[in-house]
């Protein structure tokens, strides 16, 4: 029987097969993609997908700061979007264009070296602009959809589509944007702001975050939306989970002692036992309290 991996489209890029996805998480664990691409840039990509049997699953990992990848891996082909042609930040008055594989933080620190304020909130997610506009990310009381203007990108067929705010369609870590659109562009609007003021937000920010979050750890930011009117890690805390070690599989994972609605892999755990754990969690807290907490990490591929 033939392998679509033998058959694989052309590429400028690195496609790797039954490549380990745990190197390129946060959590460190998960199995192997049945194919790796890294592509050498957008034009790469958009003849990759145009190429690839339609049958083929695509998925796209960033820098893993959000995600669990099940132990048995991901089926069909996982797309990359690293190195400098899709991290490039540009700006030009109160707009910061750039593209999704560039870290939040580093369009924070680019928005205050352009004098421009509003982006700062950037500082403190983990994560790629491509999985900034996938969830509206966002933190300490701003959200993406608060400063997009547009983004483009690639859907599974290879097609460019072009999106506005209006588009996304954006609610609290949520959009109506289909789920498939590999993201390669986005452009946000500031205010013009000092620099040395927008610098000063960030350091607080990052300050901030230091302080009260597991980021030195192997974690995946935050594990669950907060519900209307609760913060999640206080629903955690009050069922007594913080701290406390749980496994199915291997070592054991555990919500941080610093931040009770921040998983961490304290060494050996896989990632049952990490989804194991969320998913006990939910259910403990919805016996306890009635309150049924939703995934904000997203949980992807094969279990073992």
């Amino acid at each position: 029987m033939t392998d679509w991996r033998d058959d694989l489209p052309t590429v400028r890029g690195k496609l790797l097969p039954n490549e380990p996805l745990g190197p390129y998480t946060w959590f460190r664990v998960g199995g192997a993609a049945d194919a790796l691409f890294i592509p050498a840039d957008a034009d790469d990509l958009q003849a990759f997908l145009k190429a690839l049997d339609p049958a083929v699953p695509v998925a796209v990992l960033g820098v893993g700061s959000n995600v669990i990848v099940r132990d048995g891996g991901i089926e069909g082909v996982v797309v990359r979007l690293a190195g400098r042609p899709f991290a490039g930040i540009t700006a030009e008055g109160d707009t910061i264009t750039a593209g999704a594989g560039a870290l939040d933080s580093m369009v924070a620190k680019a928005s205050a070296k352009a004098g421009i304020g509003g982006l700062e909130f950037y500082a403190g997610i983990p994560g790629t602009i491509g999985g900034a506009l996938t969830m509206n990310a966002g933190c300490y009381g701003s959200e993406t959809k608060d400063i997009l203007v547009s983004a483009w990108g690639l859907t599974r067929q290879g097609e460019r589509v072009d999106y506005s705010l209006e588009d996304f369609g954006y609610s609290y870590r949520h959009t109506d944007a289909p789920a498939d659109i590999i993201w390669i562009e986005a452009t946000y609007r500031g205010v013009p702001a000092a620099p040395e003021a927008v610098s000063a937000k960030i350091s607080e920010i990052t300050s901030r975050r230091e302080q009260t979050q597991p980021i030195r750890e192997k974690t995946g930011g935050s594990t669950f939306k907060n519900p209307d009117g609760h913060s999640s890690w206080k629903l955690v805390d009050e069922a007594g989970w913080r701290g406390k070690l749980h496994a199915v599989t291997g070592g054991g994972a555990k919500f941080s002692e610093l931040h009770s609605n921040f998983m961490i892999n304290p060494g050996e755990a896989t990632a049952a036992d990490i989804e194991s754990l969320g998913d006990t969690v939910r259910a403990d807290v919805l016996a306890k309290t009635g309150i049924d907490l939703h995934w904000e990490i997203r949980r992807i591929g094969r279990p073992a």
